[in-house]
């Protein structure tokens, strides 16, 4: 604890990694690639849980559990599924120490296991839409690994609906990105850009693939959370058919979208300091902690009351009193800073004999985030308080993002400003234009902005006549 962090402008990634084990978010699982999520990570992703579920059941969505193992020829019926996902399975060959008549993939996303299931379900137009999210884990075997952003198993949510009109398909397509976007903005405090993406950036299957980008603070991108809109495509492979109000029979359009852990990477990422995590306000596993002061017991019983009281005006936030007698006041308030719990609360004998509280702010470090608060009225203040952090740290990672995005005359100057920033750029829709710009800058098309106005330009690599423009950028 006594080591510094590395500095973020020296070294992010070494920053990063230090920084989830210092702040015990999680650990390296003696797998390769795996990871062990401790309580307190564990504890900031089930608060994005809970944000996301009660959105998903806010708009109709239920719960329900499929299975791990998914027979190798159910991915084998759609193939641009399977192409895409085979480099990344796990397979399981021999069960009860025999070997498997049909080999099992661990599951990498669950659409064909759950197209089955539909094709049993449905049967008339009176049995739709379907509309089911899981909670779970899934294996997908990453070559290179990060904690959070990229590991071979993870933890997510995927949901997976059927309609019976393509128009309802999109619909939910676009609702259940607009509802990530509110969950990253109102919750994570993360500007996002929601957008499309290019053919060679799609979900492998899908018919429409949707994003929310976010920019780390090396500028970097990070896919946040993903919407698809799978046209018919697993209907047909599935035989996911109806009968309408005709009485014919029709194949159904599916969806399916997800958010990750990666997204604990992205609050950490987005908005950490040297000094470690600035969690946002509405997703801290604990909001307030408070610090009692004292040099002896005399101080001590002066103190005890005092904390007792603020920690029950507090009831309704997730409170911590930190009672640890082994270390100093100065190393609890450098553990805290580093696991960016939002607001810390000091209470000493000068701070009882005057009936205040010194309330520190976790994203404004040092005295300009501390202030003296009456004890009198003090939820009310930390109410306000907590907003007012989230705002902040909205409007701080928003002004970095808009900072680092840029319009670049041609393509040398495009080539610079992607290796520490975004390019907002015209582009043919050519996949040998965005290859080749892969190529020489490691720089890809993140997404089309849904936002767009209309208009026309020359493709930043070619010179094309393009009508629409696209972020590109290096990304996680």
């Amino acid at each position: 604890m006594d080591e510094k962090l590395p500095l973020r402008s020296e070294n992010f990634s070494e920053w990063y990694n230090q920084l989830i084990l210092r702040a015990e978010m999680a650990d390296y699982a003696p797998v390769r690639g795996c990871m062990v999520v401790r309580p307190y990570g564990w504890a900031l992703w089930e608060n994005i849980q809970k944000a996301l579920d009660a959105r998903f059941k806010a708009t109709g969505h239920e719960n329900a559990a499929f299975p791990l193992f998914i027979p190798m020829s159910f991915l084998e019926k759609e193939k641009e599924h399977v192409e895409g996902f085979s480099p990344e399975l796990a397979v399981v060959t021999i069960g009860g120490g025999e070997k498997l008549e049909e080999p099992l993939v661990v599951r990498p996303t669950s659409e064909t296991i759950i197209g089955h299931m539909y094709s049993k379900w449905i049967k008339s137009y009176r049995d739709l839409p379907i509309l089911i999210n899981q909670w779970g884990n899934v294996v997908r075997w990453e070559m290179r690994t990060r904690l959070f952003l990229r590991t071979l198993e993870f933890y997510w949510q995927e949901g997976h609906t059927a309609h019976a009109t393509e128009k309802e398909a999109i619909e939910e397509t676009r609702r259940m990105l607009d509802v990530y976007t509110d969950f990253a903005v109102n919750e994570a405090a993360i500007p996002v850009i929601p957008g499309r993406k290019s053919e060679s950036e799609k979900f492998a299957g899908a018919a429409e693939s949707y994003t929310i980008e976010a920019m780390m603070g090396d500028t970097r991108a990070l896919q946040s959370g993903t919407s698809h809109s799978l046209g018919q495509n697993f209907a047909r492979a599935f035989n996911i058919q109806y009968l309408d109000e005709s009485n014919n029979m029709q194949f159904c359009w599916t969806t399916s979208w997800g958010l990750s852990t990666r997204f604990v990477g992205a609050i950490i990422m987005a908005h950490g300091d040297d000094q470690g995590l600035i969690l946002p306000p509405r997703l801290a596993p604990i909001q307030v902690v408070i610090v009692p002061i004292f040099k002896n017991e005399d101080e001590r019983a002066l103190v005890s009351p005092v904390v007792e009281k603020v920690q029950a005006e507090l009831a309704g936030l997730r409170v911590k009193v930190d009672e640890r007698t082994e270390v100093t006041p100065g190393f609890k308030f450098n553990d805290w800073e580093l696991r960016g719990v939002p607001i810390r609360i000091e209470i000493g004998p000068k701070d009882v004999e005057k009936g205040s509280v010194a309330l520190a702010r976790r994203d404004m470090p040092g005295r300009e985030g501390k202030s003296f608060i009456p004890q009198t009225g003090l939820k009310a203040e930390v109410d306000k308080t907590l907003l007012a952090i989230h705002t902040a740290m909205y409007e701080k990672a928003l002004a970095f993002r808009d900072a680092h995005i840029f319009d670049p005359a041609d393509y040398e100057e495009f080539k610079q400003v992607v290796q520490n920033g975004w390019a907002f750029s015209y582009w043919c829709g050519k996949g040998e234009c965005e290859g080749q710009i892969k190529e020489d800058t490691k720089a890809t098309t993140r997404c089309m902005p849904l936002d767009q106005k209309p208009g026309e330009g020359k493709c930043i690599h070619c010179g094309d006549l393009a009508h629409q423009k696209v972020y590109f950028a290096r990304a996680y």
